[in-house]
């Protein structure tokens, strides 16, 4: 009986010690699930499936091509987009060349302008010269109504070219709108083909990260809508896990401290960790229906917060570690209780 009472003794005294120097530091729950930050496959436009290149749990790298959607009429409308443009470069060049008409006939109006400018200031001349001549009788009246009719008709000639400057430089002005214009719808006729393209190329969903492809509901002949779920890509390989502690154990928590893992479903398996970042709430906030504790009877609940925790494994482990499983967490608070 002493001996046993020795033993009962030594194994207390030992269980102390470690529950002193140890246990009292280290915080667990078994509140805590494996996760990872998970991207549905989905399509930015509508069409029929055509084709899905793989299969489920499969590995995927970013950017190869999960599904095909039937792309001839997004095809169909670059073609019509390519033809657009090619329209509206005709046009270009047509109002170009009637630019280059215009400019002539208003180089040519010019030129008749001030030759009627010409004709005129000559007319005046000899009206000018005649007309004391007349008063004298050296020149006749016949020939000073003459004079004066054909000032009055270089006049009426100068007035008419100059319409006709005026005229030409009009013309020549809606030439120069008319291609702004025409280049604009070129323009609008060449982003309608970036887009026909852009929608082509998004006939086909590809991966947007590496990882294992899950949640596959995506047949063959099925009618997709933009933002249908096609399947899942999960990234095994960044996998986390998320311990819900009790409010009252993270007092001494802190970025960086070690953590032990045991997962449910490998008990054999011992995974170390280390505490990475803190929830800024608790899980109630963050509820789709939050608590409201100022109206009616008070029941004080604890409340847990979401502490993020890096996984320390390698690649062959985290082929079996998958997201949603069961883990039991225990964080050593050492370092910061003795600092």
């Amino acid at each position: 009986m002493w001996a046993l009472a020795a033993v009962g003794l030594l194994a207390a005294a030992g269980y102390g010690v470690h529950w002193w120097t140890v246990g009292r530091f280290i915080e667990s729950t078994d509140d805590a699930y494996l996760k990872a930050d998970s991207v549905t496959a989905a399509p930015k436009v509508a069409g029929y499936v055509t084709a899905v290149y793989v299969v489920a749990n499969q590995h995927v790298k970013r950017g190869d091509p999960l599904v095909k959607l039937d792309p001839r009429q997004y095809q169909a409308a670059a073609d019509q987009s390519q033809a657009a443009i090619d329209a509206r470069r005709a046009d270009v060049q047509r109002v170009q060349a009637d630019i280059l008409e215009q400019q002539a006939a208003l180089a040519q109006a010019r030129a008749q302008a001030e030759s009627a400018r010409l004709s005129l200031r000559h007319a005046q001349e000899e009206l000018d010269r005649n007309a004391p001549l007349a008063s004298t009788g050296a020149a006749t009246a016949e020939r000073l109504d003459e004079l004066r009719n054909s000032r009055d008709q270089a006049k009426t000639q100068l007035a008419a070219t100059t319409a006709a400057v005026q005229a030409a430089q009009g013309h020549l002005a809606a030439s120069q709108a008319q291609v702004a214009q025409t280049q604009a719808q070129l323009q609008s006729a060449q982003a309608a083909l970036r887009q026909s393209h852009l929608d082509v190329d998004d006939t086909i969903v590809r991966a947007a990260l590496d990882g294992r492809v899950g949640d596959t509901t995506v047949q063959v002949g099925q009618f997709a809508q933009p933002g249908t779920r096609l399947m899942t890509v999960v990234p095994t390989q960044d996998i986390y896990l998320v311990a819900n502690f009790k409010e009252t154990q993270i007092g001494r928590m802190r970025a960086g401290q070690p953590v032990t893992l045991h997962v449910d479903a490998l008990p054999d398996v011992v995974i170390h960790g280390t505490v990475e970042s803190f929830s800024p709430g608790t899980g109630a906030q963050f509820a789709l229906l939050p608590s409201e504790n100022a109206t009616g009877n008070f029941t004080k609940i604890v409340q847990r917060v979401p502490v993020r925790i890096h996984v320390q494994a390698d690649a062959a482990l985290r082929e079996r570690l998958l997201p949603g499983l069961s883990v039991t967490t225990e964080v050593d608070t050492r370092e910061t209780a003795h600092g």
